[in-house]
Parts: C-alpha cells; sequence; structure tokens
C-alpha cells in the first residue's frame, strides 16, 4: 500500500515535512550531549504537535530508585495549559500499569477506555484531553518511561500509519533518554571514584603518620610521676567519645597523647586523622575541614570531601586549635552541638561521626578576652582538658629519652654508641629545655652526627642566648610591629600614607591579619 497523506490523516505536504523533520531530529538526538537534552525534547515535541496538528505532548519518567512517574518535559498549543510537571502514579494507576508492561495507550475517545481505567478517565477529562496515544520509551529490557500525544480541542483517530511513525519518535527519545542517564550514571560513578581516591589519600597519609611515629616516638617515653599521671588521665577519657582538649607548650608530645587516646578507644581500627589548623591557608581552612561541593569558589573545579567525613567513625586531631578562623569556629561548634557539618557552597547538612581531640600551644583563655577565640566555642572544646608537661618538670626523664633518640640515630647512621658521660647528663638535666622534648631530640641528633667514637657528648644549649631568643614569638613581633605603624598612621587603613601601604599590603589582608592577632582601634 501506498503511504499517503491521506492514510495519516495529514496532508501529503505535512507528510514531507515530518518526514524530514524526522531525519533532523535523528541525526541532531545521535550527536548531542547530555545536557543539552532537555531543551531539545521541548523543543522536538512542539516541532512535531505543530507538524501533525496534535495540541499536546507529554513525556513522562519513571526515577531512581522509588520507581515514581513523573512528568519532565510537556508542550501545549496557544490557548492550552501544558501538563503540570509533578508526579502521576496516583493519577494514572491503569495507563502505567500498561506502560511498564511494554504495552500502550490509544483511544480516540473516553468512551474507549476499559472500566478499569476510572482513574485514568477522570484524570484525562479534567485535563480537557479528548484522544490520546502513548508509547513506552524502552532501553533493552528496561521502561524508561512514556512519551504521550494527544487531542484537546476535538476527538480524532489514530491511523495506524500515524502511530508507527509516532513509534519512531518514542524509540528517537528513548534512545536519547538512555545516553543521557548512561552519562549521568558515568559521571556518579566517576566522582564517587574520585572521593574515595581522596579519602585513601588522606587515610594513607594519617596511616603514613601513624607509622612515622611509630618508627620514631610512638613510645610515650618516661616514668616521672608528672608523665604518668597524664598517661592516667589519657587511659581514663580514650574509652569515651568526650572531647579532648590536649594543652601545654610546643614540643611536648600532645600528638603522641592525642594517638594513644585513640589507639586505647573503640575506634582504633580506622587510623586517627591529622590537622594542624596554623598550616593550613585562612581561605582554605573551612574547605578542608568540611568539604566543599562544586564551584563554592573559584577554582574549586570538584566536589571533594573534607577532613570530618574523612574522619567518619574515627577521630580528628585538630592541633594548633587556637589558630582556627572566627568563621570556621563557629561550622566547628555547630558540628560539636549538632554533629553535623555543611560542605561549603551546599545547604545540605551531612551526619558524620567523629570523635574530637585538639590541641593548643596558646593562652586561650587571654584569647577569649581578646576576641580572638569563642568562649562557648572553648568551654565545648575542654570537656576534658588534659595538661601535657613540660621537659622540666620531668627532667629524671631526660637521661631515658637521650638513651632512646642515640640510639634510634645511631641505628640510622650505622654508627654504634655505647656510653654518655654521666656528667654530660648531669647538666643536659638541670637545663630548661624551652622547646621541651622536640629541641632535645634535634640536640641528640646532632651529637650523633658529630660523633666519631662510642662515647656520645652532647652540648647543652646556652641557657641566655635561648632566653632572649624565647622573649617574643613570631605572632607577638608581627603584632607589635602592625600596631606601632597603626598608631603612626591614626589607624588609617587604606590610602596614601595608610598603614596598609607602610607595610606593603592590601587593606583585605592588613584587615585579616588585625582579626587575627586581635587588634582593635581604641575606643575613644
Amino acid at each position: 500500500m501506498t503511504v499517503t497523506g491521506e492514510n495519516l490523516g495529514i496532508s501529503l505536504e505535512d507528510l514531507l515535512r515530518f518526514e524530514t523533520m524526522l531525519s533532523e531530529l535523528s541525526t541532531r538526538f545521535i550527536n548531542m550531549q547530555p545536557e543539552a537534552l532537555n531543551g531539545a525534547i521541548e523543543d522536538a515535541q512542539r516541532v512535531i504537535c505543530q507538524t501533525l496538528g496534535l495540541d499536546r505532548s507529554t513525556l513522562i519518567q519513571f526515577s531512581d530508585p522509588d520507581d515514581e512517574a513523573l512528568i519532565t518535559h510537556s508542550w501545549a498549543i496557544e490557548g492550552y495549559q501544558p501538563n503540570p510537571l509533578i508526579p502521576i502514579t496516583h493519577l494514572f494507576p491503569w495507563g502505567l500499569m500498561r506502560i511498564r508492561n511494554g504495552q500502550g495507550v490509544q483511544f480516540s475517545s473516553l468512551d474507549d477506555l476499559p472500566a478499569e481505567a476510572v482513574t485514568d478517565k477522570e484524570t484525562f477529562r479534567q485535563r480537557g484531553q479528548k484522544s490520546n496515544v502513548s508509547f513506552p520509551l524502552s532501553a533493552g529490557s528496561k521502561i524508561l518511561g512514556a512519551l504521550a500525544f494527544g487531542a484537546i480541542k476535538a476527538e480524532r483517530q489514530w491511523p495506524e500509519k500515524l502511530v508507527s511513525r509516532l513509534r519512531l519518535v518514542a524509540d528517537m527519545f528513548a534512545g536519547a533518554l538512555a545516553r543521557q542517564r548512561s552519562e549521568d550514571e558515568l559521571v556518579k560513578y566517576l566522582t564517587e571514584i574520585k572521593r574515595l581516591k581522596e579519602q585513601l589519600h588522606k587515610e594513607n597519609v594519617s596511616l603514613r603518620q601513624e607509622l612515622s611515629l611509630i618508627q620514631d616516638t610512638s613510645h610515650i617515653i618516661g616514668h616521672s610521676a608528672a608523665l604518668r599521671a597524664t598517661l592516667v588521665m589519657a587511659e581514663r577519657v580514650a574509652a569515651t567519645d568526650s572531647t579532648v582538649l590536649l594543652l601545654g607548650e610546643t614540643g611536648t608530645g600532645k600528638e603522641l597523647i592525642a594517638s594513644a587516646i585513640h589507639n586505647l578507644s573503640n575506634r582504633r581500627d580506622r587510623p586517627m586523622i591529622r590537622v594542624n589548623c596554623a598550616n593550613i591557608p585562612v581561605t582554605l581552612i573551612e574547605s578542608e575541614l568540611f568539604g566543599r561541593e562544586k564551584g563554592a569558589f573559584t577554582g574549586a573545579l570538584t566536589r571533594q570531601a573534607g577532613y570530618f567525613e574523612t574522619a567518619h567513625k574515627s577521630t580528628l586531631f585538630l592541633d594548633e586549635i587556637g589558630d582556627l578562623p572566627p568563621e570556621v569556629q563557629i561550622k566547628l561548634l555547630r558540628f560539636l552541638q549538632e554533629k553535623q557539618i555543611m560542605r561549603l557552597g551546599s545547604p545540605k547538612p551531612i551526619a558524620v561521626d567523629v570523635r574530637i581531640i585538639t590541641a593548643t600551644n596558646r593562652d586561650l583563655q587571654k584569647a577569649i578576652c581578646e576576641g580572638r577565640f569563642r568562649e562557648d566555642l572553648y568551654y565545648r572544646l575542654s570537656v576534658f582538658p588534659i595538661s601535657v608537661p613540660p621537659l622540666r618538670e620531668r627532667r629524671e626523664d631526660i637521661p631515658v629519652l637521650i638513651r632512646k633518640f642515640a640510639d634510634q640515630f645511631a641505628a640510622t647512621m650505622g654508627k654504634s654508641i655505647t656510653s654518655i658521660d654521666r656528667a654530660n647528663l648531669d647538666d643536659l638535666q638541670r637545663y630548661d629545655w624551652p622547646g621541651n622534648v622536640r629541641e632535645l631530640r634535634n640536640h641528640v641528633e646532632r651529637a650523633v652526627i658529630l660523633s666519631c667514637g662510642p662515647k656520645l657528648s652532647i652540648e647543652v644549649p646556652h641557657s641566655s642566648a635561648v632566653g632572649k631568643l624565647h622573649l617574643l614569638s613570631m605572632e607577638e613581633v608581627e603584632r607589635a610591629h602592625i600596631l606601632s605603624v597603626l598608631e603612626y598612621t591614626g589607624w588609617r587603613v587604606q590610602g596614601k600614607g595608610s598603614a596598609a601601604e607602610i607595610l606593603g599590603l592590601k587593606r583585605s589582608t592588613l584587615q585579616s591579619r588585625m582579626l587575627k592577632l586581635g587588634i582593635r582601634r581604641p575606643t575613644r
């Protein structure tokens, strides 16, 4: 039989236009990028309906994983409304059952519908649908949804030749949707693989840190009463999930105490995640801790999990907590209160199970008074404070520490150290060691490097020189310098002859440093 416009219910001219349009759409859909598909579908619905004299076209998709039927695209002729983009499973139970079974739905009049389609019939009536033909969108053995065409102004017939061509359109839509879903799944899997790789990398870094500690100073060496008291406190809190604040001077071994608490806890099967808050730039610390969404800020090209998510079911050790910027202090406080975090650029909360241990060598009470640290956060962090004693308060541990370090370095350097002069040890015990165990360890390493025989001689540092160097920290020097320049310029932060110009800083950088250092303009 020769196909004519009359066979299809349309003119021969419209038939030729339809065949041309179908060929163009097929080529366009095959070469289309997934992100352009949504707009192309609605445009195709319009062109098909206008070419064939149809009043409305609706695309329905089944969502994963709940299999809900959703209208995702709809077009209607002028003067009529497209179908609303809503879930419709309860509105068309009979028709959707047929679609899911790979069958179509076709009627020229509402009276053609069977008795069991009573709900569908009423919905069609309410929406002004007089005739309809719907096709399942199949991709292999899976039904992705349905494509429907309908008449609103008047009832119409559906010649088989027209139906067969509309079925070709449905197959074209199904192929495009299947490619889009495959692309989305691929992006999803690649994103998840990237996230897992990042998490594995961070865990491996922490594991390497753990192994490094095991090889170097993982054993907390000493038998002094001060050290034993600290270890007793650590053992008592380890079995709980309470937040711990480790207080002590630099070099006292706060990180080793944190490791001991973690290794005695029920979280020891996962590596402890270590973060030094002072080593992360202020502009990145929030995203590093809490993660970020793609596009959260310039240069954020991918989604990234933060240290909190990496430490799920484990322990997060935040060293130098006193250096945490105020805006990040707020987010940490929120986590301690709600046990949830939010990635940078996302309003969606994420629940994480993380035990927090923090450490600082700063006077947090002073920082609170200067407005650099939140008082409410301090009370949350100091649920169980532990003071780690400086080396001058555990002098009886100095000989055993020296022996341990000397053996380690001698083995590494291929040397044999058999003895250390008793008088030399006495002198070393009398020294105050302002740099604590870290300073002692460095002096032993230098002595082993210089040693030429089995007897080790360790030079005692000069107290006067160290004392002078210890008078002001770098932060205190910086604070004093900025204050002097501000006072010289009358507290002018920007403009010609301002503090920012003299210091060679941007205004925003200077204001950031003032905020971190607790510098405020005095009130008159």
